[in-house]
């Protein structure tokens, strides 16, 4: 489900795409210290889809492990890598301290891989070892986000890394591959809808409005990368466009700040809707009475703030975090209102909570749960089902295979039947670890 890296082996050179952390009811699960299954020292070339930790979160450990070959992302996956390692080292110390697990790196490998690291743009070609080359496109999940498409000899393996919904508040929406022998492709939502993309800024203006006129807390859980962005986004709009009166809002993670600061530095990866909004003078990531907490004392006077207001916080799925701390004080409180605007992984205090529980545990504290938990589906970064499957129709024609991979177990199945009903695709969900040849 999560911890994405695959291994393309020609016989002459390896190739690896995304080296992502195993995560579950924590940030980092301790499988994520096993040994490798291949010898690092023997890797060529590793490409990267985007700077998700489930993607990049290993990458590190495959440094300190022995691997001395290039590292290929476009631009902003490489400026978002660095930011985005650099606090996990700080989570995984939290997660030491509590639960033992293992650190699986120390600042100079993330230094080491970055020194390792070259990038390129979209729809640039990159001579690979073996008569391989790789070429990145817009897989339109968050900022820089790509496939990673391979081609020797007239033949062609695509690696779909995460795809985006559509449509995105700020982003492209994906590039669907084409002319390819062989997908490897994700499988997240395969199994259901998004049914509320449409509704969704009016769902989130119900939400702010029913919390505020309760005087309760509206709480978002939001991943630092791309989610929150596209809640600046929305709320921008809402107060500018739309009429919301502007209500406290605390931006509550020192991560999302760095973030937002690299999305303003690559405004040229943004869809042309949200540029032009920005050239017409737009700070599209600001509005009255939003504040940016850096610090923890900032945080802890969010508290002093009396009436309603708004906490965007990470993490998402509330794994750690300044969130947690946040949820411990306002999810007893039955006026304030948890949003869940992001996938929740099985195990997650995220998930516990979408599934109805009563009460949960957050930091050996027992929480009763008896603010409203709701959810908008609308704003998930991954195509939904009927999304996947038009990404493989509108280019599958040659496929002679479709590996359906990263999704839960139910999802994933689903999406393969569904490929072979709908397509005749010969698709397939692959175990972990499983090796396959292919004609290329």
């Amino acid at each position: 489900m999560t911890g994405a890296n695959f291994l393309l082996d020609t016989g002459e050179a390896a190739f690896l795409v995304d080296c992502g952390l195993i995560q579950g009811d924590r940030f980092a699960q301790a499988a994520n210290a096993d040994p490798f299954v291949y010898n690092p020292a023997d890797i060529d070339v590793l490409l990267v889809t985007h700077a998700h930790a489930d993607h990049i979160g290993r990458i590190p450990k495959l440094i300190k492990d022995g691997f001395t070959g290039t590292i290929y992302s476009t631009h902003p996956t490489k400026d978002l890598a660095n930011v985005m390692l650099r606090d996990a080292i700080k989570v995984m110390r939290y997660e030491e301290e509590k639960y033992g697990t293992e650190i699986l790196y120390e600042e100079s490998h993330i230094d080491e891989a970055l020194r390792q690291w070259k990038t390129a743009g979209y729809n640039q070609k990159i001579d690979l070892p073996d008569n391989v080359t790789a070429t990145f496109t817009d897989a339109g999940h968050i900022l820089g986000s790509a496939m990673v498409h391979f081609e020797r000899g007239g033949k062609q393996i695509v690696f779909t890394g995460d795809i985006g919904n559509v449509p995105q508040p700020l982003l492209n929406q994906p590039v669907a591959p084409t002319n390819y022998q062989y997908l490897v492709m994700e499988s997240v939502y395969g199994d259901r809808t998004h049914e509320e993309v449409k509704e969704r800024t009016d769902l989130l203006r119900f939400y702010i409005e029913d919390t505020v006129k309760k005087g309760g807390t509206l709480l978002i859980p939001a991943f630092s990368l791309e989610r929150t962005q596209g809640m600046l986004y929305e709320i921008n709009n809402l107060v500018e466009e739309a009429g919301l009166t502007p209500v406290p809002v605390f931006l509550d993670s020192p991560l999302a700040i760095s973030v937002t600061g690299i999305y303003k530095e690559h405004q040229d990866y943004l869809k042309d809707s949200v540029k032009a909004e920005i050239e017409a003078g737009d700070d599209i990531f600001y509005f009255p009475k939003l504040e940016f907490t850096r610090t923890r004392a900032d945080s802890a006077e969010i508290h002093q703030e009396k009436g309603p207001k708004i906490i965007i916080a990470g993490s998402g799925m509330s794994h750690g975090g300044r969130i947690r701390e946040h949820e411990k004080r306002y999810l007893e409180d039955k006026n304030s209102t948890l949003l869940l605007v992001g996938y929740q992984a099985v195990g997650s205090v995220g998930r516990l909570l979408h599934d109805g529980a009563k009460k949960v545990t957050i930091d050996d504290k027992e929480v009763k749960v008896k603010a409203r938990i709701a959810r908008i589906r609308g704003y998930s970064g991954h195509a939904d089902r009927d999304q996947l499957v038009e990404i493989v129709a509108a280019g599958g024609e040659e496929a002679k295979q479709v590996f359906v991979t990263m999704g839960e177990e139910r999802s994933s199945l689903f999406l393969v039947q569904r490929l072979r009903d709908y397509l005749g695709i010969n698709a397939v969900a692959p175990e972990q670890d499983q090796e396959v040849e292919i004609d290329f």
